[in-house]
C-alpha cells in the first residue's frame, strides 16, 4: 500500500527511502547471482547479461539486462514493496496508457563501483524530456520514469552513496553548477554540488525516485565495493533505452504478471481467410 504520506513526500522531494524493501535472504540470493557473473571488460557477454559502461571508466562496471541472471532478479520486476509505489507514480492505470499493461521495465542492470569511481550529476527537468518528465494533474501522477535502486550492500560516508538534489525535480532553472568539468558525465562526481545530498542506505534498502530528480553519486573513497541494481518503469507504451531485448527463455518461465511488465508489446496476428 502506498501511504498519504508517501504521496506527499514524493511529490515534495522526488523520492522516497523504502526501508527494508528486500530482507537478507533476498540480498542474499541477489550477491550470490552476481558472483555466478565472471566480471569482465565492457562488451563481453555471460548469458543474456551484458557487460557495460555508460560513458566513462570511471564509473565502474553494470550488467545490463540484470532480470536475465537468476530467479532472484525476476523477483524484483514486480516485488511487492514497491510495485504500487511505481504503478501510482507513473499513473494511467485507469486510462489508454495501460491497456497493455500496468508498466514497462525500459532499463535494468546491476551496478558495482570500486575506489574513485563515481557519475556525475545528471537528468533534471531543465531541458524538458519526455522520458523524465514529472507531472501532477488532478492529484494524480504522471511521470515518465521512476527508478527503483536497491542497495545489495551497506553504503554509509565514504562508500559512494547516491546523491539527489531533493525538489529538483519541479525546478524552472538548469542548476548552475550543472556544467562544471568535475561534475560532467565523463568521471566526475557530485561531491560539493549545492543543494545535493548523499542518501545512505542498508543492503536490502530501496530508493525510489523520478528520473526527472537531479542524481548522480559521491565519489567512493573507502576499500571494497558499492553493489546495487537498478530497475527503470514507465507506461507499458514506452519501449528498450538500449538495444537489449528479453529472451525467449526468460520470457516462457516468467509468471504471467512479470512478462506482461517485461514485454507488453503483444504483436497482432494476422487470421488467412478463404476470401483475404
Amino acid at each position: 500500500m502506498v501511504s498519504e504520506l508517501d504521496k506527499y513526500l514524493f511529490d515534495l522531494r522526488g523520492y522516497l527511502l523504502l526501508e527494508n524493501a528486500l530482507n537478507n535472504q533476498e540480498v542474499e540470493d541477489l550477491n550470490a547471482c552476481l558472483e555466478a557473473i565472471p566480471l569482465k571488460k565492457p562488451g563481453a557477454w555471460h548469458g543474456h547479461v551484458h557487460s557495460h559502461v555508460f560513458a566513462s571508466d570511471n564509473e565502474g562496471l553494470n550488467f545490463q539486462q540484470i532480470y536475465e541472471a537468476g530467479e532472484p532478479f525476476e523477483k524484483l520486476i514486480d516485488h511487492p514493496s514497491w510495485i504500487d509505489h511505481s504503478k501510482l507514480f507513473v499513473g494511467g492505470q485507469e486510462s489508454f496508457d495501460a491497456q497493455h499493461g500496468p508498466l514497462f521495465i525500459d532499463e535494468n542492470f546491476a551496478s558495482i563501483r570500486g575506489p574513485g569511481e563515481a557519475i556525475g550529476l545528471h537528468s533534471g527537468p531543465v531541458p524538458w524530456v519526455k522520458r523524465c518528465q514529472f507531472l501532477v494533474r488532478d492529484q494524480q501522477f504522471n511521470c515518465g520514469q521512476i527508478n527503483i535502486l536497491i542497495a545489495l550492500n551497506d553504503i554509509g560516508p565514504g562508500d559512494g552513496a547516491t546523491m539527489v538534489i531533493p525538489g529538483s525535480h519541479k525546478s524552472n532553472f538548469r542548476h548552475p553548477e550543472f556544467d562544471q568539468a568535475k561534475m560532467t558525465m565523463e568521471g566526475g562526481s557530485v561531491d560539493g554540488v549545492t543543494g545535493a545530498i548523499e542518501v545512505h542506505m542498508k543492503a536490502g534498502d530501496a530508493l525510489l525516485f523520478v528520473d526527472a530528480i537531479c542524481h548522480g553519486s559521491a565519489k567512493r573513497v573507502n576499500s571494497g565495493e558499492r553493489r546495487i541494481t537498478v530497475y527503470r518503469y514507465g507506461p507499458s507504451w514506452g519501449f528498450f533505452r538500449h538495444g537489449y531485448r528479453p529472451s525467449k527463455e526468460l520470457l516462457k518461465r516468467l509468471t504471467p504478471e512479470r512478462r506482461q511488465i517485461v514485454w507488453p508489446h503483444s504483436k497482432i496476428k494476422r487470421e488467412i481467410s478463404e476470401d483475404s
